[in-house]
């Protein structure tokens, strides 16, 4: 004979089912919150290490200023800071990983350099003088030969 399926058994049956949905929905819901407590303290421990490293004294520095930038340079086990004064042409980025990059001409030979300003491999920062320009980038200065390179002096910074 057939086995007769009775009302109460299938009911039975549904709510068991539901509670071990939930039971397994609980675990998944420990899991993510497990995940995100590691991430969140990941994310404090990035922060306060960024925070350690930033160089709290650095001068404001513009695009068209010319800077002097002191670089620490490792010849053997002797270590000496060597001055790099040129034209800010670009800034970029922010915080922790804040770049500027540098032009001067070199023998006559147009040389950039890209500083990040919170290495430790710049000692030093000087704003020598401040440009007046109208840009935010002034690439437009490698295509420029002799006097042609200058910035106008501003005064009001």
């Amino acid at each position: 004979m057939a086995k007769e399926i009775k009302k109460d058994d299938i009911e039975a049956t549904i709510s068991d089912k539901e509670d071990s949905d939930k039971s397994v929905a609980s675990k998944d819901l420990k899991k993510e919150s497990a995940k995100s407590k590691y991430s969140a303290l990941s994310i404090d421990l990035l922060k306060d290490f960024e925070d350690s490293q930033i160089k709290k004294e650095l001068p404001s520095i513009y695009v068209g200023d010319t800077v002097k930038v002191g670089v620490k340079i490792t010849e053997g086990n002797k270590e000496r800071v060597q001055p790099y004064e040129g034209v800010v042409i670009a800034k970029r980025h922010g915080g922790l990983n804040q770049t500027i990059t540098v032009r001067r001409i070199f023998q006559g030979i147009g040389v950039e350099r890209i500083f990040m300003l919170h290495s430790p491999q710049v000692a030093s920062l000087k704003v020598e003088r401040r440009g007046k320009v109208r840009r935010a980038k002034l690439f437009y200065l490698r295509d420029r030969v002799g006097k042609a390179t200058r910035v106008k002096q501003r005064f009001d910074r």
